[in-house]
């Protein structure tokens, strides 16, 4: 048995295109119109590209929501036009991933699976198709069948958000090449987990952690295609949360990439007492402080901001040459 706790790799060091593919390959208008004869072309589906190398950099993947219902957006990337648009702005801001939504995490009536690959499927393609070739395309989804489709047409990465729940995704994943974040949450998808008990948070999540890794790499997800997220927020009050970010190396000690998801979310604005409009330098600062301990993708709303954060800490470290000209006292 590979054991889920063994350092496969060195501990981070602290620190809109005419034509969309449709579910199944079908290929529709941006509009929903018939599709051109030169549209039914047939192309080989593209094959999921790895992660970069973290270990002297760190991944900024911007958000897209294709939802009505995002906390922070409210449905203005809804439209499938806007969703694209907004992947071709984050990736020209730096995102180095662009992570795309169908249904947001907090509680809520389920979605029909056929629903989530409509939203999820037309944008992912359509980016795979525009972006440059090293940026690479998340999906933010625990249903293995949409992970499936969007692997397909162009999906490099599946980020479940849920603590793999869907029983699958593992077994999609291994099979297709793809890269998996796991994430630690302990709620059924879309339910409410009202008042979270841990007797020690920071332990918990890792034992969990380590724990769904375990199941990943049995099913034959390679350890190097392995992402984990300690899940700040997700069915923890902002004190167990604060909790998790003291105490981060926890977690990247494992050896794996890890990805902090922290842009506006309630634990920034419950320690400042601030409304999500105003989360921006908060967000940043926690973003500094865990990638001080390690953390080597930010998952984000604000891409420009972040990526700039994430030059200067680079250049900081000696990761990175600054990017000049070089004139002053020269």
């Amino acid at each position: 048995m590979t054991n889920a706790y063994d350092d496969g790799s060195e501990t981070a060091a602290p620190l809109a295109p005419d034509t969309v593919a449709a579910p199944g390959g079908a290929i529709l208008g941006v509009a929903g119109t018939a599709p051109t004869p030169s549209q039914h072309a047939q192309h080989a589906p593209p094959r999921p590209r790895p992660l970069p190398d973290t270990s002297r950099r760190v991944l900024v993947m911007g958000i897209v929501n294709r939802t009505t219902d995002s906390f922070f957006d409210e449905g203005r990337t809804f439209a499938l036009e806007k969703a694209v648009e907004a992947g071709r702005a984050a990736a020209a801001a730096g995102a180095d991933l662009v992570d795309v939504g169908g249904v947001k995490f907090a509680p809520g009536e389920a979605l029909p699976v056929a629903e989530e690959i409509e939203r999820v499927v037309p944008v992912v393609a359509a980016l795979r198709a525009e972006l440059p070739a090293d940026v690479l395309l998340s999906v933010d989804t625990f249903h293995a069948e949409v992970a499936r489709e969007a692997i397909a047409v162009g999906a490099d990465l599946i980020n479940d958000t849920t603590g793999l729940s869907d029983p699958r995704m593992c077994e999609v994943v291994a099979r297709t090449g793809a890269s998996l974040v796991i994430t630690h949450s302990l709620a059924a998808p879309r339910q409410p987990y009202p008042h979270p008990q841990y007797d020690d948070v920071v332990e918990e999540v890792r034992d969990f952690l380590a724990a769904r890794l375990e199941r990943a790499l049995e099913a034959g997800v390679p350890r190097d295609r392995i992402v984990l997220d300690p899940g700040p927020d997700l069915n923890k009050n902002t004190l167990q949360t604060l909790e998790i970010l003291r105490e981060w190396r926890e977690y990247t000690g494992m050896g794996l990439p890890v990805l902090a998801a922290l842009s506006r979310k309630d634990v920034i604005g419950e320690t400042l007492g601030l409304p999500k409009e105003e989360r921006l330098e908060g967000s940043l600062a926690a973003a500094a402080w865990v990638i001080a301990r390690g953390a080597r993708i930010l998952r984000v709303h604000d891409v420009a901001e972040s990526v700039r954060l994430v030059r200067m800490l680079e250049v900081l470290a000696g990761w990175r040459e600054p990017a000049g000209p070089l004139v002053h006292n020269v």
